[in-house]
């Protein structure tokens, strides 16, 4: 079945992230020209950043890009944030939810160039939700701790791994489930529970893995900063 998608919400909650937000930006903006120039019948993209608490710089490098949007939350935990941007976009938006799907990243994170692409593929396979990989950065893992971790979480089509930084849902069927829960963690792995539950299709990719940063100390407690802990020893 083919499902023709009008609209991608590029989703990133930001809390105090001065360090990787321009890196994340650059990488979106990079994705973004690729698909428009790869894809004939390019639907509309909107990136939306959910400043959640920010009390650095974060603020001032998101508006120095012009075709990112950003909208401010006090919630403090990030289930709540990603809601809220995705509330935002599609209260504005008047496509069918089903011709909608929605892209989760973090401000951590950098995506590759054919992401948007791998993203649109599976929505137009007809897929409820996308499953993505994610490798860690070398901030905070030397060598053996990076190959040890790839050993664990290999970059392969068929996993169970649910990553916030890669994410991909159509708007009808989050809804369905009334979107991310207002939690501090977690809220990744409670929606694609949700989905299932329905019977809906969770496709599954290694492809266009997101670099995301690999530091011990993360926000979101029992995240995935525990997984690199543990393997940092």
């Amino acid at each position: 079945m083919t499902t023709r998608i009008r609209q991608l919400v590029v989703v990133v909650p930001a809390r105090d992230e001065q360090k990787t937000m321009a890196r994340c930006l650059d990488a979106l903006e990079a994705a973004l020209t690729q698909l428009r120039t790869r894809t004939t019948d390019c639907p509309d993209v909107r990136i939306i950043v959910v400043l959640d608490r920010c009390l650095d710089d974060t603020t001032d490098i998101v508006a120095r890009y012009a075709r990112v949007d950003a909208v401010v939350s006090s919630a403090g935990r990030v289930g709540a944030a990603r809601a809220r941007g995705i509330d935002t976009v599609l209260a504005a938006s008047d496509v069918p939810r089903h011709e909608v799907w929605i892209s989760n990243t973090d401000a951590d994170s950098a995506v590759p160039p054919d992401w948007l692409g791998v993203q649109l593929e599976a929505a137009e396979a007809g897929h409820a939700v996308l499953l993505g990989a994610v490798r860690p950065d070398q901030e905070g893992l030397d060598a053996e701790q990076l190959a040890h971790y790839l050993l664990r979480h290999p970059l392969r089509e068929s996993h169970r791994n649910v990553h916030g930084a890669n994410l991909g849902v159509r708007a009808d069927h989050y809804i369905a489930v009334g979107g991310f829960a207002a939690v501090a963690t977690g809220e990744d792995v409670k929606l694609v529970a949700a989905i299932e539950a329905l019977g809906l299709s969770v496709a599954s990719t290694g492809r266009a893995a997101v670099l995301t940063s690999s530091r011990l100390l993360g926000r979101a407690p029992d995240g995935y900063s525990d997984v690199l802990r543990a393997i940092a020893g």
